[in-house]
């Protein structure tokens, strides 16, 4: 197995390189919800997480702040001192601050950029962090006083300019999560290495299995929509590892497919070896912007989210000279209402700080706009799938939790394991509380 890193970009962004794990041992589960509370943050590695800010002042005004929003939520709230006054009965779920002083001026600092590091530093933790997050997002906009109400996305940090997704800048974002390490993704990920939504089509509450099977479905109904069948000339923009060019080539397509992440490319051909389909697939570490040709089929599972508004005239362009006449697009990605999406599309959020650089996620209102401006190509049919990708990620983020020890052992530090499983948590509450949504779009080429 081969690791790369992001470098070091300074400005306060992590740099989640590696360290061997820790020496105390105590019983894995004492062991994890220790490390939750209290994990040893390293400040070259974490330096916002390592850092306190030190405004006092600014502190006691988020703490005001705070309080009232704990006051009107539907949750409960304790501290060292006792509970706080919360709207949330004796079955809301519970928001622990073991360090409220630094809880308050982290948020003060960086309001929700803070309220991801305070968890990365172990300052607040929950028992069940889906049921938390999901009962925030689904009151969030009653939880600022209604006069401040307007200034929230006005005070918001800004997007620095070396996230955009030029095209170095593209592989270094890509390379920021998704070389990490394949082992990584293989520890919480299904067999079929997919990291996108499945379909359950009502299957819930299974585990790994359950999970393959819904992948499986996803990508097959996918394949059928847009027509894959013998001989097709297929190109997928964003490989992940592998399943969907194999699957394709299986029907007897042949598949050209390109992916920015050099950890992803190595796995998939390897995969397309061991499954016999070597001959007819080409995984390639291109840019989508170097890709030419004509294909009778595109297929883009969830990279759209990471192409960036600056260049989805770029991308839409891009899917439209690919296609050939009467030939079709299965595009599935994430959405978010469109008036949220243009009220925060300058944002710089936790998420882009820590987990995806450079992206955003389109509304069906702008993908549809891109289309109708720059392309050729027509929607014929969409379906959401928002409550399987909540299915999805619960049991990403259970097997994610239970494997903690071997992501020790890869290396990843205790910062690391706290940040990862409150990224799963927050994707799957934005999904269950509806903030987010996930779709198969189709589109043709007339």
């Amino acid at each position: 197995m081969t690791t790369t890193h992001p470098p070091r970009t300074g400005g306060g962004e992590p740099r989640p390189l590696r360290t061997p794990s820790e020496s105390v041992r105590l019983p894995a589960s004492d062991r994890f919800a220790a490390e939750s509370r209290a994990p040893a943050v390293d400040p070259d590695r974490w330096p916002d997480v390592a850092h306190v800010p030190g405004d006092r002042l600014r502190g006691r005004v988020a703490r005001q702040l705070a309080r009232h929003a704990f006051a009107r939520a539907p949750i409960r709230v304790t501290t060292p001192e006792g509970p706080l006054p919360s709207a949330g009965g004796p079955e809301a779920p519970l928001l622990e601050l073991h360090r409220p002083a630094d809880f308050y001026r982290r948020l003060a600092a960086g309001g929700l950029i803070g309220f991801g590091e305070s968890r990365m530093a172990g300052d607040w933790s929950a028992p069940e962090p889906v049921r938390l997050l999901t009962a925030l997002a689904e009151c969030y906009d009653d939880l600022i006083p209604r006069p401040l109400q307007p200034l929230r996305h006005v005070t918001l940090p800004r997007r620095p300019r070396r996230l955009r997704n030029t095209r170095s800048g593209a592989r270094r974002n890509i390379a920021h999560h998704y070389d990490l390490s394949n082992d990584l993704f293989a520890l919480f990920l299904d067999e079929t290495m997919t990291y996108s939504a499945g379909l359950f089509e009502g299957r819930t509450g299974g585990g790994q299995a359950e999970l393959a099977d819904a992948q499986r479905r996803k990508t097959d109904r996918l394949l059928d929509l847009v027509g894959v069948g013998e001989n097709t000339r297929v190109l997928e923009i964003g490989t992940g590892w592998g399943e969907t060019a194999v699957r394709a080539a299986r029907r007897g397509a042949r598949v050209t497919s390109v992916t920015l992440s050099r950890e992803q490319r190595d796995l998939a051909r390897l995969r397309a070896q061991e499954a016999g389909v070597a001959e007819r697939t080409d995984i390639r570490l291109a840019d989508y912007r170097e890709v030419t040709g004509r294909y009778d089929a595109v297929i883009s599972v969830e990279m759209v989210e990471a192409v960036g508004e600056r260049y989805w005239p770029v991308y839409f362009t891009a899917l439209d000279r690919l296609t050939a006449p009467g030939g079709r697009i299965g595009l599935q990605s994430i959405t978010m209402d469109h008036a949220t999406m243009r009220a925060s599309r300058g944002s710089h959020t936790w998420m882009h700080k820590y987990i995806f650089p450079g992206g955003l996620i389109p509304s069906v209102e702008a993908i549809e706009e891109q289309l109708r401006l720059r392309t050729a190509l027509r929607i014929t049919d969409r379906r959401a799938l928002g409550g399987d990708y909540a299915e999805t990620l619960r049991i990403w983020r259970e097997t994610f939790d239970a494997a903690h020890e071997q992501v020790a052992a890869l290396g990843f530090d205790a910062v690391f394991r706290a940040m990862w499983s409150f990224y799963l948590a927050y994707c799957e509450a934005g999904f269950r509380s509806g903030t987010i949504d996930v779709e198969q779009i189709v589109m043709e080429r007339d």
